[in-house]
């Protein structure tokens, strides 16, 4: 066990010394091995993940959002792969065109145009921020901005939607399969270009990792923040803009939609279009604290983030608002009541355990949770440059009832979401199936790279806080 651990050791520095980064003693951040879970985890997913996509969208336009239809009547004959595809929109002059112009319009927002929201709303936290300290010792600046450039997007669609009627609000519903195929296009440009730009032109070499394993970090990534220029980030572009500004326009989009086939919105687009709003205007407003997150602290940026952000999020996390537009649903008005109670709850309790976390975190411990000093764990790790640095783990509030108790909340959220569809059809469920798969996922991800980094303080927390997500249960 000794040489093994002493192997593993020495592949390290091996690897660190492409980088140019020294190597401490304990690392984090995107893993250095891959085993054969992984890899295969990983294939799986270049493979597949774009034909579920497709899928999931084909089933609604060609079989009413069933998913079992499209399989039965290929395993029956009663249908070929040529003949669902022969009804498939390809890609248009008309697609490509919106599309570039979504993209280009937000990165003059994000680039060209810093942020004055935080200049005049109050407890807004904008402009120029720092991140955390990156593995090699770096701290990286970015503009935050998203607030600002969600709002403007918004004002222009709904001045669209009410007076200039450029072009008609359901333009994202009626070109949604054109507009797949460009946001693929761009997903594996972006993701191929980051590998490349990873191996010959890093931003930072000491924040590079390199497996020697091709499909590993193309996936998962080369460069730990990617950058062209001062200011244009990959990793927070494309992980906080054009998808997620987006999600809020195609939910939009679908309402239209629905307005229009049936005369009316129901009260369930409604509640989707609120409960997902509240998301995603919570992301933007703390934009400054997700720099603090382990999409910007840990995840490199490669195919996982650059494809995921442009095809997964706002294809599939859409799901229930297109599903309405194919099945409208008019809950009652208790269902509908328990529902926003429900996806409330979950907000309330996600944002208030990220609040909490932030608070600790911005006044050293040097505050009250609950009413009282909080209880945390001091805790040291080394960075690559050798630098050893000291932080608290928070054992006080919502955090000494799970170690991710913000994703359970995230996890009510989700599941209010799906039960505005109704049970007639499982595809609107795939998002809290999903969900619960990649935070759990993630609690194990995370919890890896925080036992690498802090070690034996990692063990005195876990035997502090002992759950992960549900307490008394996991």
């Amino acid at each position: 066990m000794a040489a093994h651990r002493e192997k593993k050791h020495e592949e390290r520095n091996h690897k660190s010394a492409r980088n140019g980064a020294q190597v401490p003693q304990a690392q984090w951040g995107r893993a250095w091995e891959v085993d054969w879970f992984s890899l295969a985890s990983i294939l799986f997913l270049l493979a597949f993940a774009p034909l579920i996509v497709y899928y999931f969208i084909m089933s609604c336009h060609q079989y009413q959002c069933s998913l079992t239809d499209p399989l039965i009547s290929l395993l029956m004959g009663n249908k070929h792969l040529s003949d669902i595809w022969s009804k498939t929109p390809s890609l248009t002059y008309m697609a490509v065109g919106i599309y570039g112009a979504w993209i280009a319009f937000q990165v003059i927002l994000y680039v060209f145009v810093p942020d004055f929201c935080h200049k005049f709303i109050p407890g807004y936290v904008g402009g120029v921020q720092e991140g955390a300290v990156t593995p090699a010792g770096v701290v990286n600046k970015y503009e935050i901005n998203g607030l600002q450039a969600w709002i403007i997007t918004h004002v222009l669609w709904f001045a669209n939607a009410y007076y200039f009627h450029f072009f008609s609000p359901t333009i994202i519903f009626d070109n949604c399969i054109p507009l797949l195929w460009c946001a693929n296009i761009l997903g594996y440009v972006v993701s191929t270009f980051a590998m490349i730009k990873g191996y010959f032109f890093p931003t930072n070499a000491k924040d590079c990792k390199f497996t020697g394993n091709f499909f590993y970090d193309y996936m998962m990534g080369i460069e730990f923040n990617p950058r062209i220029g001062k200011w244009f980030d990959f990793k927070l572009f494309f992980n906080g803009r054009p998808g997620i500004v987006a999600w809020t326009l195609i939910n939009l989009s679908y309402a239209a939609k629905q307005q229009e086939l049936y005369g009316h919105v129901t009260n369930s687009m409604i509640l989707v279009n609120v409960l997902q709003g509240i998301y995603v205007l919570d992301f933007f407003w703390n934009e400054a604290w997700y720099l603090k997150t382990i999409d910007i602290c840990h995840d490199h940026f490669g195919w996982y983030l650059g494809w995921g952000d442009c095809v997964w999020l706002p294809y599939l996390y859409t799901l229930q608002g297109l599903y309405l537009v194919y099945h409208p649903v008019e809950l009652s008005t208790a269902n509908a009541i328990a529902i926003l109670v429900l996806g409330l709850v979950g907000y309330y309790i996600f944002r208030m355990t990220n609040h909490q976390k932030d608070l600790f975190r911005r006044t050293n411990g040097n505050c009250k949770i609950w009413g009282k000093k909080p209880d945390y764990i001091e805790c040291s790790y080394m960075s690559a440059d050798g630098t050893k640095y000291y932080s608290k783990l928070l054992t006080s509030g919502f955090w000494g009832w799970a170690r991710h108790f913000n994703y359970t909340g995230d996890l009510m959220g989700s599941l209010a979401y799906c039960l505005t569809c109704g049970f007639e059809h499982i595809l609107p469920y795939f998002y809290i199936i999903y969900m619960t798969i990649l935070l759990t996922h993630r609690c194990i991800r995370d919890e890896h790279r925080c036992y690498s980094k802090y070690g034996k303080d990692w063990k005195r927390y876990t035997a502090a806080v002992p759950y992960r997500l549900i307490p008394g249960l996991f």
